[in-house]
């Protein structure tokens, strides 16, 4: 699907979009002060059940960076489908996209706003990551960067198999990884994480990515 000029206007939210989440807890480690070059804006990406939203509020924690929880932003009719276990099309998607993307922009325009912003969002294929890499040409200053977190089909069917009241069920986890397009060594602004470990550990690999990337912008590299 084309992108068309109407993709730079952001879309109306609804009425109860969330507001972006703010750190209200002493995260487990304080990362230190460092001058970047850029802002960035940090989408943690993967199947049902890799652990997209464990490691946004890790990471969310760790550096203060405000943090749009991707499933809260679908309109209610996405979340109905979903729920009555029908995969959203790319037409459900392609709206919600434009939003997360304008909302993370907006999130990093504020006056002495913050040098990044965290979002969940699956971005099982490419043109949907395409979607939120637009946010480089609206503002040059700023860097999108994918945090891919992989794992086998069957430790993620468990994982969401002992979830409790969330509309995402196991069987979707197939109809999921039948659209990943798995990132290709063109895509130079994914970062993979292994995420079949422990929550800690995936935790841990994902800091160690993030604070990677920033040091090597503080670098001027």
């Amino acid at each position: 699907m084309a992108l068309t000029p109407q993709d730079a206007l952001p879309p109306t939210p609804p009425s109860d979009t969330p507001a972006i989440m703010s750190n209200t807890r002493t995260p487990a480690y304080v990362a230190p002060p460092a001058a970047t070059a850029h802002k960035h804006i940090w989408v943690i990406t993967g199947p049902a059940g890799c652990g997209k939203t464990s490691v946004a509020e890790y990471l969310h924690q760790t550096f203060s960076f405000p943090y749009l929880e991707g499933d809260t932003f679908h309109t209610p009719a996405n979340v109905e489908k979903m729920a009555a276990g029908h995969p959203l099309t790319d037409a459900d998607r392609w709206d919600w996209l434009i939003q997360l993307r304008q909302q993370s922009l907006l999130a990093l325009s504020q006056p002495l706003g913050p040098s990044g912003v965290i979002i969940t969002c699956s971005a099982l294929k490419r043109k949907y990551r395409d979607v939120l890499r637009i946010a480089h040409y609206h503002d040059p200053t700023i860097k999108v960067h994918f945090i891919f977190l992989h794992a086998s089909e069957a430790l993620l069917m468990d994982r969401v198999r002992a979830r409790q009241n969330h509309y995402m069920k196991d069987y979707m986890v197939r109809s999921q990884f039948e659209s990943l397009e798995t990132p290709t060594e063109e895509e130079r602004d994914v970062l993979s994480v292994d995420a079949g470990g422990t929550s800690g550990e995936v935790q841990r690999l994902a800091l160690g990515v993030v604070e990677g990337v920033l040091r090597g912008d503080a670098a001027g590299s």
